[in-house]
């Protein structure tokens, strides 16, 4: 570093992904000793779904099992390096130390999806990557209105989560779920459209990023950018959907950095205390925009945070996309029988910056290695074809030459559609009168019927 004085910092010395940590304390004890078998979400619960307590050497002390389906806890650490210019001017970097070599791990074989299932979620996941790399190159061409963010390395759990849902069942993406978009139904197009912000765009051009949604047909709500807040919107959709008589799965998404937010708790903690059909996919992609999460939080597992809902939660590896399903599978049918929330913490890597304009500098490259060998798609492709061999070297060919033809032809939609005109801007601002009905979609809510009405000093109506 020449005339560089470095000081380590006391942060982010603890590993994010492995065994490399300190002592746990004693009421993580048995949670935190080595990686608990795989099994049923449930297999960790007591009454009602919550997570088992169980004694801790006949103390009283409560300790909780939380299942993590993973085959591999990589065993590395950040941590923050301060040097000093000659002229005193601080700089931060990172550094990345551990078993950065280790082999990658096979995929987990599926509890639950057959040949047909697994090959359709591999085809999603590369309709998802190809249609970011159009958007990037759009982008440099000039025909992106604003930036583009990328769910590079994440496919598994955006592909996999989303197709685990029923039909009737409801989720809202964030910025990075575009493979759920693809998987509930909208092509490549629209959000090729949308980022272009043009006139056939599901916004009608009146947004240049990811904020619409479809309340209609495919039960998508828009996502919003305050991260964290469409957790108590999505608990609010559960809700709703009980009081017509539905039990309800609805899925959304957080990242290690939202997971911190105080929306993010009341949203969580609602959704326990009414038990409504919440699935939480907890994105810990180890980056807050520039963020460690060594530097974020302290506790190993963000899935641990679940322990103070009482409800169960559970640790996937985000590459791996049939631990993705399982676990996304085995919460959708807990909130399908009623059982409540699940929280699913899907550990991997965001392979690219924020957004396109951040190019990621802060990362150490030897992290960068070590997540591009374990590519999801990557990954799932050596699973179909030589472990499994549900593929044949010729029919994966096929069906990536197709994909890039869909692919080419959804841009071409995207590129042909007109800019939107200029007085078009005056309508769809407000909701107007007759714009739309809002009536229940599935039936009348249930109430009881009274004689009196209700006073205005009379406590709130529980929901339960």
């Amino acid at each position: 570093m020449g005339n560089k004085k470095i000081k380590h910092t006391s942060n982010g010395n603890r590993s994010r992904n492995g065994n490399s940590r300190p002592k746990a304390p004693i009421l993580a004890k048995a949670a935190r000793n080595g990686a608990p078998k795989a099994g049923a979400i449930g297999s960790a619960q007591g009454k009602n779904g919550a997570p088992k307590a169980e004694s801790a050497n006949g103390s009283g002390l409560r300790t909780y099992s939380i299942p993590d389906y993973r085959l591999e806890h990589p065993d590395y650490s950040v941590r923050q390096l301060v040097e000093k210019d000659k002229d005193g001017t601080q700089h931060v970097r990172y550094e990345v130390s551990g078993d950065l070599d280790a082999p990658v791990p096979p995929i987990r074989e599926s509890k639950y999806l057959d040949k047909r299932q697994a090959i359709e979620i591999y085809r999603y996941m590369l309709l998802n990557r190809k249609m970011e790399i159009a958007l990037e190159n759009l982008y440099k061409q000039g025909k992106v209105v604003g930036g583009v963010y990328f769910g590079l390395g994440q496919e598994a759990c955006s592909c996999a989560s989303a197709y685990a849902l029923d039909k009737d069942d409801w989720f809202a993406p964030m910025i990075r779920n575009q493979g759920s978009l693809l998987v509930r139904g909208f092509g490549a197009s629209d959000t090729m459209m949308q980022y272009m912000a043009k006139a056939d765009s599901p916004t009608k051009g009146r947004d240049g990023t990811s904020h619409f949604g479809d309340i209609e047909k495919r039960n998508m709500v828009s996502p919003i950018s305050m991260l964290g807040d469409l957790i108590p919107v999505m608990a609010g959709v559960a809700l709703g959907a009980r009081l017509q008589g539905r039990n309800l799965a609805v899925m959304t998404y957080i990242g290690d950095g939202g997971q911190s937010t105080g929306v993010t708790y009341e949203g969580i903690n609602f959704a326990a205390v009414q038990n409504l059909g919440l699935v939480l996919v907890v994105e810990s992609n180890l980056w807050a925009y520039s963020t460690p999460s060594e530097m974020q939080y302290r506790c190993k597992d963000l899935a641990e945070r679940a322990i103070g809902y009482g409800i169960p939660s559970v640790i996937v590896d985000g590459t791996d996309a049939c631990q993705v399903y399982d676990a996304s599978h085995e919460a959708v049918e807990r909130a399908h029988r009623g059982e409540g929330p699940t929280m699913i913490e899907a550990k991997m890597m965001r392979m690219k910056g924020h957004a396109i304009h951040d190019a990621a500098a802060y990362v150490p490259k030897p992290m960068f290695e070590f997540w591009k060998r374990r590519d999801p798609i990557a990954r799932l492709e050596n699973y179909l074809v030589r472990d499994k061999k549900w593929l044949s070297a010729k029919e994966n060919e096929k069906l990536i030459a197709e994909v890039d033809r869909i692919i080419e032809q959804e841009r071409e939609i995207a590129v042909n559609s007109p800019m939107p005109t200029p007085e078009s801007a005056e309508g769809g601002v407000f909701c107007e009168d007759g714009c739309h009905e809002i009536k229940p979609k599935y039936a009348m809510p249930k109430v009881k019927k009274g004689s009196a009405a209700y006073k205005e000093t009379e406590a709130a109506a529980h929901f339960k």
